[in-house]
């Protein structure tokens, strides 16, 4: 296990715009071995092996080539031209093109967050306090010198994932290039409220202007998100590019190459009726015109082509997320891979090539080429590539409604009809997802190495299997989702290589939901585990950090449909031992949700346990406490699957 969450990891890759660089961010332990740092290496193009640009105690995110060839990168390192530096606010830092050693190109008291480049424009997103600019660096240092961390809220929203929104606002700031550091840094959004917090944005070619998701309030506490332009000068207002009363406009948002069009997320807003059906879409940046393209693609990702006639598009697939050649006139796409690859990190050459992350259920991101014609030609990676324990398989199986329902298998080294194996149901989360992706938070493979056969399923609400899909368990998550799941279970457990007799069933999140509502429909698992779930529905749809979006499918809160699948109302048929986890600083599942299925539990006497992580969030980050989430749920899975006395996990001795 130590090994496991010691192997280094390549998280992202970036592509220099004449194609000729390729950089990536590594994700690797510190040396004190209890967190992960990030650095920046270079990805030979030629063969040649990779090699680290960037090291810092502190690390680095994120990288952006800029037009001439150098590397943007964001760090908390400290500046050695500064006597006294924040070494909590990151800034904007960047590599020569030619050698030599980086430099930070602009900061700000609340940090910069974010960046992109057109032309020698460069366009950043930081925090900032309300009020004069001039003595918001004093003002900052007066609250925490006072202590005071209170934040007066006065709209929604006040949390977001595993953070609270503080006091100050997220504007954009454009500046450019110099010899030093960016000159003429101006403030593109004065007052901009909560408008920019979940921004996605690009710049124009040539640098004018920048492109951006800006999200309206509504009334009850919800949020519209339009498409804006806002010129870099900062003598122009934001000025609307695209809305529509029934669509939310989101990122990723993607300038051509020939600055005419922009390429962004149109995302229908759904309720209790409808669903969120995702579109590619296409505006002209002078007129505002807009049309779909990509068919039903979801896009994951997206990068334009250099010849701005068509795009490329990763999508979930079938179980997989290859990419496609969209072009842009809404004409129908072309699949480019088609492999098993769950493909990010997109970056279009000149000469037609796409270098991109590929990734599979059964292989970590490693970079390729993805020639004109679709071939798939490996790139050496900064990261070793795992040794798996076991193979890879399909199921499918058709629903009581006839919908056609898969998934993956893992199946352990040496299972067979003479030997079969435990097996481990595995629910994904989201809802709308899929499992099709590498997950080192959510892996199968740890548990094919301690000997079981993990389903991984794609059931009603997965995405990549079109709107149909959606639709049979939108505002029906419990009912239609548990069918779906027996359904697949009952085909792979006829499998000769699988024990039919010895079960378990697993979740996170939504996948957690569903785990507490097996519980309470089935009693055919010997344990249960629930990860950062759902238990209480009317509960955790006023407590999340987003409810407006909850509310969209379930109605106001009270409604009849949190009666209907709430998981918490089947506490009484519940008998098959659970292991509930949940992190304190979870946002978006709040804590709340596992001490009420605790307490309920321990209340009715079902056996159970509680792993409790006072510092984690949604999911379990820090490397020891990524051992003990998979000792515990292995434990726990031994004593009742396997029928081996308790043992209490050596790192929680």
């Amino acid at each position: 296990m130590r090994d496991y969450v010691g192997t280094p990891r390549l998280v992202s890759l970036r592509l220099s715009p004449d194609g000729s660089r390729l950089a990536g961010v590594v994700q690797a332990l510190n040396p004190d071995g209890r967190s992960y740092g990030t650095s920046l290496w270079e990805i030979p193009l030629d063969g040649g092996a990779p090699y680290r640009l960037t090291r810092s105690a502190k690390g680095e995110s994120g990288a952006e080539f800029t037009a001439g060839g150098d590397l943007l990168f964001g760090s908390r390192r400290p500046d050695p031209a500064v006597k006294d530096p924040d070494e909590e606010a990151p800034a904007l830092w960047l590599l020569p093109a030619g050698g030599g050693e980086a430099r930070q190109v602009a900061s700000r008291p609340g940090g910069v967050a974010g960046f992109a480049t057109g032309g020698r424009t460069v366009v950043f997103t930081a925090d900032v306090l309300p009020g004069d600019e001039a003595t918001e660096d004093e003002r900052r240092k007066s609250r925490k010198d006072a202590g005071v961390s209170a934040i007066l809220h006065e709209s929604a929203p006040v949390r977001y994932w595993d953070h609270d929104l503080g006091p100050g606002e997220t504007r954009l700031f454009a500046g450019a290039l110099g010899d030093d550091r960016l000159t003429g840094v101006r403030d593109l959004t004065p007052q901009p409220g909560k408008a920019l917090g979940n921004a996605s944005y690009d710049v124009t070619p040539d640098g004018s202007a920048v492109v951006t998701t800006w999200e309206v309030p509504r009334p009850g506490g919800d949020v519209h998100s339009r498409l804006v332009v806002i010129g870099t000068s900062g003598d122009d207002a934001p000025r609307v590019l695209a809305e529509e009363e029934d669509h939310d406009f989101d990122g990723p948002v993607r300038v051509s190459p020939d600055g005419r069009l922009v390429a962004c997320a149109r995302a229908r807003r759904a309720d209790g009726g409808d669903i969120p059906e995702i579109t590619l879409w296409i505006v002209d940046l002078a007129t505002g015109e807009g049309h779909a393209a990509g068919g039903g693609l979801w896009p994951s990702d997206v990068v334009w082509a250099p010849d701005s006639r068509s795009l490329y598009v990763a999508a979930d697939h079938q179980g997989r997320r290859p990419v496609f050649r969209v072009p842009a006139d809404g004409s129908e796409p072309v699949r480019l891979t088609a492999d098993d690859g769950a493909y990010l990190s997109l970056g279009a050459a000149p000469d037609g090539s796409v270098y991109a992350l590929r990734s599979a259920v059964d292989s970590p991101a490693r970079p390729v080429r993805i020639t004109p014609g679709g071939e798939i030609e490996e790139l050496a990676s900064p990261v070793p590539v795992p040794e798996l324990p076991g193979t890879l398989t399909e199921v499918t199986a058709t629903a009581d409604d006839g919908a056609t329902i898969r998934a993956w298998l893992v199946l352990p080294r040496g299972a067979s009809a003479e030997n079969p194996a435990p097996f481990l149901l595995w629910i994904h989360g989201g809802p709308l997802s899929s499992w099709n992706d590498w997950s080192w938070r959510w892996n199968p493979w740890i548990m094919a190495e301690r000997g079981y056969a993990v389903l991984l399923p794609d059931p009603c609400l997965s995405t990549g299997y079109g709107p149909e899909m959606i639709r049979r368990g939108w505002a029906n998550w419990g009912p239609r989702t548990h069918a779906d799941l027996m359904t697949i279970t009952d085909a792979a457990l006829e499998l000769p290589e699988v024990d039919e007799t010895r079960t378990a069933a697993m979740g996170g999140s939504f996948g957690g939901y569903m785990a507490n509502w097996v519980a309470g429909h089935t009693d055919r698992f010997a344990a249960i585990v629930t990860h950062a779930s759902l238990w209480h529905l009317d509960q955790f749809a006023g407590t999340t950090d987003a409810p407006m979006y909850w509310q969209r499918e379930f109605g106001a809160l009270g409604g009849e449909l949190y009666d209907a699948l709430s998981p918490h109302l089947s506490l009484e048929r519940i008998s098959t031992p659970m292991l509930v986890i949940h992190g304190d600083k979870d946002y978006r599942v709040p804590i709340a949700e596992g001490l009420r299925l605790w307490w309920d539990l321990q209340r009715s006497d079902v056996e159970s346990k509680f792993l409790y992580f006072p510092d984690e969030n949604h999911w379990i980050l820090k490397p020891g406490n990524v051992v003990a989430w998979y000792e515990t749920v292995l434990a726990f899975l031994s004593q009742h699957v396997l029928g081996q006395e308790w043992k209490r996990p050596e790192s929680l001795a």
